[in-house]
């Protein structure tokens, strides 16, 4: 149960981060990708800051640094600039192939083997969100597919780091660090790129307090939580739940239709997130034979 329960909310966290396309395009203003981010991501950073009363020591402050500019700051800016200038079924296949990227960064900075499983689960995963979401009309922007990619590649790199560097704090505390930097480091962009500051409506205000206090602090808790718990491998396919959202929340809301091509896409999702899964599994009774 203890398993379950860890699987259930790591792959939480990228189901809620599903919705930040369809807020975006549906109650933000256009034209603030930058500004956009950094109210997401250094109102709920600095909350949680003022509750943890904690700042990082030695070490840490460089550390926190690296990982809020990998999974917040570039993360961040560039999937704001993906959401505004692509649709989100291309931008969410781009942002796909980091589970891919998590493979190869974990052999090289953890020494995790490339499993021919692990290929296969994310191989299957960014196949099956290109069937779920792209469409012959699909537009590609060469700076929003740039900016996607760059995602994909600031988010493998912040999760495989996150790995790495095991936090001496609460998991709050490290969430409320990374945050905050992150956000730290974006003002300077926000404040030379886009000087005017947007207008709000009331949908708007509600939109980015649910995209701040649920889509970063929450979630991210929650995904690094499962980092700690969950092998970068085995949590890495849990990113297909992004897109996953995406469609769903378009056909409960948008009444977009969702086809054969569509549904194989689901089942192709599903099936590379249970592959993931039997590796872990099958490692770990491996593991508790070799003890016995």
């Amino acid at each position: 149960m203890p398993r379950l329960l860890d699987l259930f909310l790591a792959a939480l966290a990228p189901a809620v981060w599903g919705s930040t396309y369809w807020v975006t395009s549906e109650f933000l203003p256009a034209g603030a990708p930058l500004t956009m981010a950094a109210l997401r991501i250094l109102p709920a950073g600095l909350l949680l800051l003022l509750w943890a009363r904690q700042l990082p020591s030695g070490i840490w402050w460089l550390r926190v640094f690296i990982l809020g500019g990998f999974n917040f700051t570039l993360f961040q800016a560039v999937l704001f600039i993906a959401a505004y200038r692509l649709p989100g079924g291309v931008a969410a296949t781009l942002g796909a192939v980091q589970p891919l990227v998590v493979v190869l960064l974990a052999a090289a900075w953890l020494n995790t083997p490339i499993t021919f499983r692990a290929i296969a689960a994310s191989l299957a995963g960014l196949t099956g969100v290109g069937c779920l979401v792209l469409t012959p009309q699909a537009a590609l922007d060469p700076m929003g597919i740039a900016a996607a990619l760059t995602g994909a590649a600031a988010m493998a790199a912040g999760t495989v780091l996150t790995r790495k560097w095991q936090p001496p704090v609460p998991l709050l505390t490290f969430t409320a660090w990374q945050l905050t930097a992150g956000g730290v480091l974006l003002l300077p962009f926000v404040i030379w790129l886009e000087p005017g500051f947007p207008v709000f409506d009331a949908n708007g205000i509600w939109a980015m307090g649910y995209l701040s206090l649920i889509g970063a602090g929450a979630a991210y808790a929650l995904w690094f939580r499962g980092i700690s718990r969950i092998e970068p491998a085995q949590i890495a396919p849990f990113g297909f739940f992004s897109p996953f959202t995406a469609v769903l929340l378009g056909w409960l809301l948008l009444g977009q239709n969702l086809g054969p091509l569509q549904l194989a896409g689901i089942c192709l999702i599903l099936g590379s997130v249970w592959i993931s899964q039997t590796r872990a599994r099958t490692s770990s009774l491996l593991l508790k034979e070799a003890r016995t």
